[in-house]
């Protein structure tokens, strides 16, 4: 089962379901990853509202799509 784009750092699907299941890694993925996007907007998003409806969305995207959400791409 191939996918088009890896998320988390080119990091199997599988993998980057269970960083995102666990809060603490989400969060910190998630702001490297945005960071690295250059989503800067996202990535400070991200820190101050890392654990709250961000996550939940992040984790039903990257189960349902294999990514993340990439909005705010400034």
């Amino acid at each position: 089962m191939a996918t088009s784009k890896k998320d988390y750092f080119g990091l199997d699907r599988i993998v980057s379901i269970i960083l995102a299941i666990i809060p603490f890694t989400a969060w910190i993925c998630g702001v490297f990853t945005r960071i690295k996007d250059g989503a800067i907007v996202a990535a400070i998003i991200r820190l101050i509202f890392g654990f709250t409806i961000v996550w939940i969305l992040d984790l039903i995207l990257m189960i349902l799509n294999g990514s993340i959400l990439r909005v705010l791409n400034v």
